[in-house]
């Protein structure tokens, strides 16, 4: 059994597990074993339990990081017990019982909120459900302001979609109350406010290290700065 940490990233919102990339490059480059799944985007309970199903079957420990609604989910599925640290990335870390609404309600919206557009899914023996994506004309600017403009149309048409029942569910546990936790603030985040980013990271007692400019894309247009964070993460819990 390794001792060094396996890295799980888990991808959010409006995004896929391709968004991590250059963060698995970084990372795989200095010998850290990393796995990056594709995050369902179905809720919180639900996405929760996948991602801490995933860690659970990894042999040795695992850092979890989360990147925006990652966040939340690492939050519940940090609780397995082979996870041994959590790394916040423009990420959302909830308090148990919180739902995504309440804890932006907070603070003032970001533009991400306006800027939503609506689609339906079906799903068995019900009404169809509602998703959400971003609007492609402001994909780039709410999403990746940092990011080369032909690089935010593709990543624009290549949305996955969240359900958008997972802003009201509520997370059933914080890991981040018995496990270490370090957190990437996007300062020029425009999907999640940044103030959001930083109270969720100082209740979580996390290491902050905050990128002037960056935009909610960080992983992407960033990629050596956050895998620098992650393996703080992996140094501090081997």
């Amino acid at each position: 059994m390794s001792t060094t940490p396996t890295v799980l990233l888990v991808h959010g919102a409006f995004a896929d597990a391709g968004s991590w990339s250059g963060v698995i490059a970084e990372l795989q480059s200095h010998g850290i074993p990393v796995l990056a799944p594709s995050n369902p985007l179905r809720g919180l309970a639900s996405d929760a339990a996948y991602i801490a199903s995933v860690a659970s079957q990894i042999d040795g420990p695992v850092v979890l990081v989360g990147h925006s609604y990652g966040g939340a989910l690492i939050t519940v599925a940090g609780t397995t017990e082979n996870v041994v640290g959590l790394v916040y990335v423009a990420a959302y870390a909830l308090e148990e019982g919180e739902s995504l609404g309440e804890l932006q309600g907070r603070f003032p919206l970001s533009s991400l909120v306006s800027n939503l557009k609506q689609w339906t899914y079906p799903v068995p023996g019900g009404n169809p459900a509602v998703e959400v994506t971003i609007a492609e004309d402001a994909f780039p600017s709410v999403f990746a302001a940092d990011v080369p403009t032909d690089v935010t149309k593709v990543l624009a048409a290549a949305q996955r979609p969240l359900a958008a029942a997972a802003f009201e569910e509520t997370a059933a546990a914080a890991a981040w109350k018995t496990k270490p936790a370090w957190a990437l603030v996007a300062g020029a985040d425009e999907a999640i406010n940044p103030e959001v980013e930083r109270f969720g990271a100082k209740r979580a007692g996390a290491t902050v290290v905050e990128l002037e400019g960056a935009s909610h894309a960080v992983a992407v247009s960033r990629p050596k700065e956050v895998a620098d964070l992650i393996r703080d993460a992996v140094r501090a819990t081997s």
